[in-house]
């Protein structure tokens, strides 16, 4: 039995009520018709802010030994932390790191090891429209998960408005930027990162909310770095300037 996923209407209805499994997301078959449970399971997960999404039985087909009924759910194997009480909290010359649209596990999971390194204060991902904290991304961080709060929100753009109100400076990474990434004096202040993924990049909505917008130089005409990457040289930067005197 796979252990970051709860299977069958029962099981995901019982979950959903003890409210006390992180669920990132719960998949519904087009197929099946709606009924009480099917009804109830749809209301918990609005009203707890839990994504739902209907899908094709092909999206099924790697589990069809278990007794799914059309409903699965998608388990994290941490807690996610609330954005407010983060706020909350003392922070001096902190960084958080915002990631936007980035899908694949494999580089979330990078991207929590290396700021877990470079000590990053937290990580903020949306809730839709990127990966979530799942068992493959617990293991290419090595376990770095458990080290860093990490923040689920339903909208970037508010929670970056929350993080200006507090007196935190917003940094985007945008290859069409003008300054340099090493360009930008990151000590002394509170600053979130903003990183997108490599098709599509920072949204312009987050991008319009920045109060810097940076680029990492490149000396070939290639299309980016990949974001874990591109992370690690910028937040490491940030760490150097911390350190010198």
């Amino acid at each position: 039995m796979q252990n970051d996923i709860i299977f069958g209407k029962n099981s995901v209805l019982e979950a959903l009520i003890a409210g006390d499994r992180e669920i990132n997301k719960i998949i519904i078959s087009k197929n099946i018709h709606g009924d009480s449970k099917l009804n109830k399971i749809k209301d918990l997960a609005r009203e707890n802010g839990i994504v739902f999404q209907f899908a094709a039985k092909e999206k099924f087909l790697p589990y069809a030994e278990f007794n799914h009924q059309g409903v699965i759910a998608q388990i994290s194997p941490i807690k996610y932390k609330d954005l407010d009480d983060f706020l909350d909290e003392k922070h001096d010359n902190a960084s958080v790191v915002i990631l936007d649209g980035v899908e694949d596990a494999h580089n979330l999971g990078a991207i929590i090891r290396t700021c877990v390194c470079a000590g990053v204060a937290g990580i903020i991902i949306p809730s839709r429209r990127n990966v979530q904290v799942n068992a493959t991304v617990e293991k290419t961080s090595a376990g770095a998960v458990n080290h860093i709060p990490i923040i689920k929100v339903n909208s970037l753009v508010n929670a970056v408005q929350k993080l200006k109100n507090s007196d935190w400076w917003v940094v985007a990474a945008d290859a069409g930027a003008k300054d340099n990434y090493y360009d930008i004096n990151y000590k002394d202040m509170n600053f979130a990162l903003i990183m997108g993924a490599e098709h599509a990049g920072v949204s312009k909505s987050l991008l319009k909310a920045a109060d810097f917008i940076v680029k990492i130089p490149m000396l070939k005409e290639f299309n980016s770095l990949n974001v874990s990457n591109a992370l690690s040289a910028i937040i490491f930067e940030t760490v150097r300037q911390k350190m010198k005197n």
